[in-house]
């Protein structure tokens, strides 16, 4: 019998996770690579904050070592760099109470070898951002909302530290970083319809969470805190399709598959389904009907649940790779429920408020022939 006295880890996850792999049905897992980054300072424990590529035995094949604290993820270009977002503490470091969790302030585009071959600065750039055709950016920015506005919108519960509420403004620029496109939030959401959920904090009206372009011409967005997913026309900046539904919340990550349906990863806070236990979900949307045609979900369904972050994405054999984010797992699922593939994040580290994580905002599935660097 384990020697079982002493003093235990106080981190909860970290007595209760096994780490790294923890299954591989190589027959039905689509196989490739795994693209992710952990939340968490590593510098704060005398390390260095690392984003990692592993195969699918949860090998190390390939790693970038940052300089900075993450600004929550990072994706692999064309060309194979990783463009990604960095936080930057600076003059909005303290704006409001839970901002720097998710604050980035710096986009940059680094080499395999880790050279920074591209920087944009914008200290009030968070969670998303996309590299475009043009060699230029698309990403998530914010700004205050006037009082008056603010006051007219319905929900939500007063900022515990007093501060003003901010909303979303989405920006493109070009290689240069001269705004070349911008929608704000402000101008398009309307107070009443677009009310925010009971549990949230008026720190933000919307609280953005994802930017995808479509083509050249429109947006896919996704808002959490007034759970609200949708794309919008560039050229007017109208909604062309908004979809806000009862079993949808907090969500994250949606994108327009090839058969143009919609992939997101539902974290499911709020859900007005089975009572008090909130789960999450993989949906896919028909937009055409605003029909669900495609969900996994665990059984029981409170066993899958992240009420923070995360992210899907369709495979090219027709799996999905889902990435639970609080709880650092990310894993293969099937088309008819099954787990085929899972790895969980084994690097804890503290967070911004000396919280100790192994979370992961989003990770990616890349084929060997989308990464020229191995």
């Amino acid at each position: 019998m384990p020697d079982i006295t002493g003093p235990m880890i106080q981190t909860t996850i970290r007595r209760h996770l096994r780490t790294g792999l923890t299954g591989h049905h190589s027959e039905k897992a689509e196989q490739g690579y795994v693209l992710y980054t952990p939340m968490g300072d590593m510098r704060k424990i005398g390390k260095v904050n690392k984003s990692y590529l592993i195969d699918m035995a949860g090998e190390v094949v390939h790693e970038w070592t940052h300089d900075t604290d993450i600004g929550l993820y990072g994706s692999l270009t064309e060309d194979g760099n990783l463009f990604m977002g960095a936080k930057v503490r600076d003059e909005s470091w303290d704006c409001f109470g839970i901002w720097p969790a998710f604050k980035g302030g710096e986009l940059r585009e680094v080499t395999p070898e880790g050279d920074v071959i591209w920087r944009h600065t914008d200290i009030w750039h968070h969670h998303d951002q996309r590299k475009m055709p043009h060699g230029g950016a698309m990403y998530m920015s914010l700004e205050k909302v006037p009082d008056e506005l603010a006051a007219r919108v319905i929900g939500g519960h007063p900022a515990p530290d007093g501060s003003d509420m901010y909303a979303d403004v989405l920006i493109e620029v070009d290689r240069d970083g001269n705004t070349i496109w911008e929608w704000h939030a402000i101008e398009h959401l309307d107070p009443i319809e677009d009310f925010q959920e009971v549990s949230e904090v008026r720190w933000e009206w919307c609280h953005g969470n994802t930017i995808a372009p479509l083509g050249d011409d429109r947006v896919i967005v996704s808002f959490r805190a007034i759970h609200t997913i949708g794309i919008l026309d560039k050229a007017t900046g109208n909604w062309l399709w908004k979809y806000r539904h009862p079993m949808m919340g907090g969500q994250h990550d949606p994108q327009m598959l090839e058969n143009g349906n919609i992939l997101l990863f539902n974290n499911g806070t709020q859900r007005r389904e089975l009572g008090m236990l909130p789960s999450s979900s993989l949906l896919e949307i028909d937009p055409e009907t605003d029909e669900i045609v495609w969900k996994y979900e665990d059984k029981p369904p409170f066993a899958f649940y992240s009420p923070q972050i995360s992210g899907a994405q369709r495979l090219p054999g027709g799996n999905t790779l889902a990435c639970e984010g609080v709880r650092g797992r990310i894993f293969q699922v099937t088309r008819e429920g099954e787990v085929v593939w899972e790895f969980i994040n084994p690097h804890f580290s503290p967070n911004v408020f000396d919280f100790d994580i192994n979370m992961v905002f989003r990770a990616y599935f890349y084929t060997r022939d989308q990464l020229p660097f191995l």
